[in-house]
This record gives structure tokens, sequence and C-alpha cells, in this order.
């Protein structure tokens, strides 16, 4: 049985925000971010609202009909990194003044991100703890990478962890050859996928 996908909207806010703190409290790049056990518990979620209304007024976000994952989307154009220079510092602003490393991440990221060609960027995708293994982080992505193929568009992301980066290996994706390095932290894999031309032909694979 597939999985029934709908696109978020403004009324699923609270029940999203949640998913993606459940979901990232523990991610490497978080812990990096709020060292700290308890502040994390009480920033984190003020982060992920803030990634969440960035992606609703300017991308899209993927959801499983029954609210367990989550997968947030940005169809960047050529040159997007030129536009929002000063973004990072204003979610810094926002989110948590006194705490650089939120400022530092978005900056860092922005500087490895591709910027020659339009692609549809990954920028987070959240599966309830109780729900990994199921295939629905996968089931989210292809979602988005088969229209990818028949559009001819590439696709980007950024793997937070060995576990998720060796999934998107298996999905197309593929290491850049430039890791994010988080100062005294985890390291970030950035990744690219190219279409697949047959499938943007309208080639049926052989056999059922």
């Amino acid at each position: 049985m597939g999985v029934a996908i709908r696109r978020a909207g403004e009324d699923d806010r609270e029940a999203v925000v949640r998913l993606l703190d459940e979901a990232f409290q523990n991610d490497p790049v978080s812990r990096w971010v709020f060292p700290d056990a308890e502040d994390r518990r009480r920033t984190h979620p003020l982060l992920m609202g803030a990634f969440l209304d960035a992606v609703l007024a300017d991308g899209y976000v993927d959801v499983t009909e029954d609210g367990s994952a989550c997968a947030l989307w940005l169809s960047m154009p050529a040159g997007a990194d030129e536009e929002d220079e000063d973004g990072p510092a204003e979610l810094r602003e926002a989110v948590d003044p006194g705490n650089e490393r939120v400022e530092l991440v978005g900056r860092l990221t922005g500087e490895v991100h591709p910027a020659d060609r339009a692609h549809e960027y990954l920028w987070m995708i959240a599966v309830a703890p109780g729900r990994q293994a199921e295939g629905l982080g996968t089931a989210l992505i292809q979602h988005v990478l088969e229209r990818c193929d028949r559009e001819g568009v590439p696709a980007y992301l950024e793997a937070s962890n060995a576990r998720s980066r060796a999934l998107y290996e298996r999905l197309g994706f593929a290491f850049t050859g430039r890791t994010v390095d988080l100062p005294s932290g985890p390291p970030m894999w950035p990744m690219w996928r190219e279409p697949n031309r047959s499938a943007e032909a309208g080639e049926q694979p052989a056999g059922r």
C-alpha cells in the first residue's frame, strides 16, 4: 500500500513544528546549535517554527496523511545565493539572539549551496521517532524526485548524519565533495542529484 501524501498549510503549523522538534531534538546539528539539553528543549521548537514559516512562505511542505512525517522543500532559482544575505542574522535575532551558532549554520551551508542551476532544495525531512524505518521518508522524497525526473530538474540537500546520507545515496544523491564543517561540531554532507533522464523522456523500465 502506498503512502498518502498531501500538501501542508497554515492549519498544520502546530503539528508540523511539533513533529520537526521531536525528530530533530537529538540530531547532531541540533545538539551542536543547542549543546545544553534544557536550553534545547526550550528553544529548539522556536527554530523549527522559524524554518517552517520560511518554507510555508516561499516553498512547500509535504506531509503524510496521518501526520507522521513531513518534508520541507524550496524551489531555488539560479543565482539564489545572492538573495537574502541577511537571513541567517535575522533568524538568530528572532530565535535566540545570544546564540551565534543559529546564524553560523545558515552562513556555512549558504557558502556551499550550488547557485549556478535551478533546483529543488530539500531543507528538512522529519519522521516521528516511533515511525522510523517504515519507508515514510523515502516516500516523501520520491514524491518530489519523480516530478524532478519528469521535468529535468536537479535536487539538493545537506545530510546531517551518516544514516540519512546513506538513505539519500540510495535515492540517487551524491556527495558534492566539500563538507560543511561546524566548528568543534559534526560535519554536514551537501548532496546533489541529477534528474533521471530516462524518466524525463518518458521511458518505461523493463519488466513488471
